[in-house]
This record gives structure tokens, C-alpha cells and sequence, in this order.
């Protein structure tokens, strides 16, 4: 069996409920950075390894999306139970789109067991968003229901149904916000509300608008909350002033000032100038009061998201955590190994059973 290098193997420290090096980060104050993963549409452990490797030094924690987009990738699980397996810091993300508070309980505990640390507890797209919008969906729970089940499994160690659990999951739990969407005045009580309901941290959707985050801060801070949880404000650069104009008018809750469509239109390189877009926005927004990170969300830029965290300065003279050369590839080629070693175990099995 492969020895597992996860972040269970980190101490316990005091006042914290996760093993996980990004809550440490975060308590510690450092402006963390979050990177998304998307999953790929394979069963081949190498390429979680290939996508993760780009971030390898510049992030602190990878987020594993869950069926984003009501699209079919490899499970967030999944692709967790490989990222703890070779040291990363995955943040597992569940969505209520797809499980019921049966499948989600147990899905949790077997992310905890393989050392998974960091739950985002979604609502999820509606299924006619995706590729099979003939899918049922199941929505048993929403985000505020999610994160409080969590947060008593965790910190009461039992169940929904009150049945007792004997080893509790250590997981540091977070919510996803959008400070950007009507009505604005809402928005940071729907943040109070995944407070109370049990978020430790929040991910942000994209800010193209320093001014309108400004003044969702200030709201936040006057309510205390930004002492109660850790806020993390979603980047990404756009690829171009077509792709910009389309996700204003197709993704909800995005909003993206003319200047920033006008600025890429402008540009030589439009794709070059969105990193630099990015790289600005990076700045201005680490130096608004209460926002403790940015996370990253680079879809098909993912190869940018180092050179962006490193002329932005975010991180100072801080390097987040990192693979040695060749190890993920070696740890995928032992993966492999132990797959068809216990294939050919069942098969053997079955034969002589007289089920092959």
C-alpha cells in the first residue's frame, strides 16, 4: 500500500478544525491564494496530477470542482483523494444539485479519512444548464442546510439523524458569495446568514469592479463579519473582449464595467491584457480592509495563474507549498500500479468463486 502524504499528517493546532495548511495560512494572516481545478473527463490519475502541477508553489489551497456548470467531470472526491494523496491542499466542493444528505454525509467522511481538510458547501447550477438537462435533480438540502449538517457532524460528532459518529471529520468549512449580484443591499446579510450557518471562509465570484467590492467591505465590516470569517475575492483574466461581453450577459452575478471591455478592445493582445487586467484588479483588491485572499479562477488560462500571483506581489516573500520535480508522475505511476494489482486480485478472485 502507498504511503499516503496528506494534510492529516500536520499536527492539530488550538482553535483550529482542520489539520489543513490553508486554515493555518489564513489565521496566521497571509493573503492566501485559492486556485480552481476543472476536472477532467478521464480516469487517469495523470492528468488531476498535470492540472495541479501548474500551481505548484503559487497556491494555497486547489479548489476540485463539483459537476460545475450541471457538466459531468471527474468527481470532486475523486480528484480530492488523489490531490491529499500527493500532498496538495484540495478544497472539496459539494453541491446540492446532485446528492442527497445521505450521499453527502458519507462523502464527507470519506474525504476526511483520505485527509481531505477544506469543504465549499454549494447550492449548485440548475441542471438545465448543462449537457443533460433530462438529469433529475435532487436539491435535498440547500448551502445554509449543507453547512450547518457539516458543522454538526463535525463539532457534535453525530449525524442529521442524531445517530452518533465515532471519529468526527476536522474540516475547515467555507461558502460561496456574490457581492456583485442583485440586490446589492442583500448581499452581506446572505453572508451573515452562511456565518451563522457555519462558514469559516467564502470564495467570491469574479470582481471586475474594485469600486462595488469597496462598498460591499464597507458593509461587511461594519457588521463584524470580516472578523468572523475569511474572504476570498474571485479573479481570472479574460481572454478576450468577446469572451468578457459573453460572460456579463450569461453568467449570473458578473459584472463587468464597459472600461474593461473597452481597455481589452484596445489592446494589441487582448489575452495578454487580461492577465494584466487581472494583475491590476489583484493589487487594488489586497489592499481593501477584511479581504484576507484572492481565488483564482483560470478556465483553459490555468497556465497564467503563476505569472499573474507572481508580478502582482500578493505574496510577498512567501512561497506556498510545492511538489519536488517528477514526484506526482511517480505517484501517478504507483496509482496505476495498485489499480491493476487489485484488478487482477478481484479477477482471481471471481475465477475462483466461479463468477469470472
Amino acid at each position: 500500500m502507498t504511503n499516503i502524504d496528506h494534510e492529516n499528517l500536520l499536527q492539530p493546532l488550538p482553535g483550529h478544525t482542520s489539520n489543513g495548511r490553508l486554515e493555518r495560512i489564513l489565521r496566521r494572516g497571509e493573503f492566501a491564494v485559492t486556485a480552481e481545478l476543472n476536472p477532467p473527463d478521464s480516469a487517469d490519475p495523470t492528468e488531476v496530477f498535470d492540472r495541479a502541477a501548474v500551481f505548484d508553489g503559487w497556491v494555497d489551497g486547489i479548489n476540485a470542482t463539483d459537476g460545475s456548470g450541471a457538466n459531468c467531470h471527474m468527481s470532486s472526491v475523486g480528484v480530492c483523494g488523489l490531490l491529499t494523496h500527493v500532498g496538495y491542499a484540495p478544497v472539496m466542493q459539494i453541491s446540492c444539485r446532485d446528492h442527497n444528505r445521505i450521499a453527502i454525509q458519507g462523502n464527507v467522511l470519506g474525504a476526511a479519512a483520505m485527509g481531505v481538510s477544506n469543504l465549499l458547501c454549494l447550492s449548485g447550477d440548475g441542471v438545465q444548464n448543462g449537457d443533460q438537462p433530462e438529469a433529475k435533480p435532487v436539491f435535498d438540502l440547500d448551502s445554509m442546510s449543507l453547512l450547518n449538517m457539516v458543522r454538526t457532524m463535525r463539532d457534535e460528532s453525530r449525524f442529521l439523524s442524531g445517530r452518533k459518529i465515532t471519529s468526527p471529520p476536522r474540516l475547515f468549512l467555507g461558502a460561496a458569495v456574490n457581492p456583485f449580484a442583485p440586490p446589492h443591499n442583500f448581499r452581506p446579510q446572505r453572508l451573515a446568514k452562511k456565518i451563522e450557518a457555519g462558514a469559516q471562509f467564502v470564495q467570491s465570484q469574479y470582481c471586475f469592479d474594485v469600486p462595488m467590492l469597496e462598498n460591499y467591505m464597507a458593509r461587511v465590516r461594519d457588521m463584524g463579519l470580516d472578523k468572523r470569517c475569511f474572504i476570498l475575492i474571485g479573479v481570472g483574466p479574460l481572454a478576450s473582449a468577446k469572451a468578457a461581453r459573453w460572460m456579463r450577459s450569461h453568467v449570473p452575478g458578473v459584472h463587468i464595467p464597459d472600461s474593461i471591455i473597452e481597455r481589452l478592445e484596445g489592446a494589441e493582445n487582448q489575452r495578454q491584457e487580461g492577465a494584466e487586467i487581472c494583475i491590476d484588479l489583484i493589487q487594488q483588491i489586497s489592499e481593501i480592509e477584511g479581504v484576507a485572499g484572492v481565488h483564482m479562477m483560470a478556465y483553459r488560462q490555468e497556465e497564467q495563474v503563476a505569472d499573474i500571483v507572481h508580478r502582482s506581489n500578493i505574496l510577498k516573500d512567501r512561497r506556498p507549498w510545492k511538489r519536488e520535480a517528477g514526484a506526482a508522475l511517480a505517484a501517478a505511476e504507483e496509482m496505476t500500479a495498485e489499480v491493476g494489482e487489485n484488478v487482477e486480485l478481484a479477477n482471481a478472485v471471481a475465477a475462483a468463486s466461479g463468477e469470472g
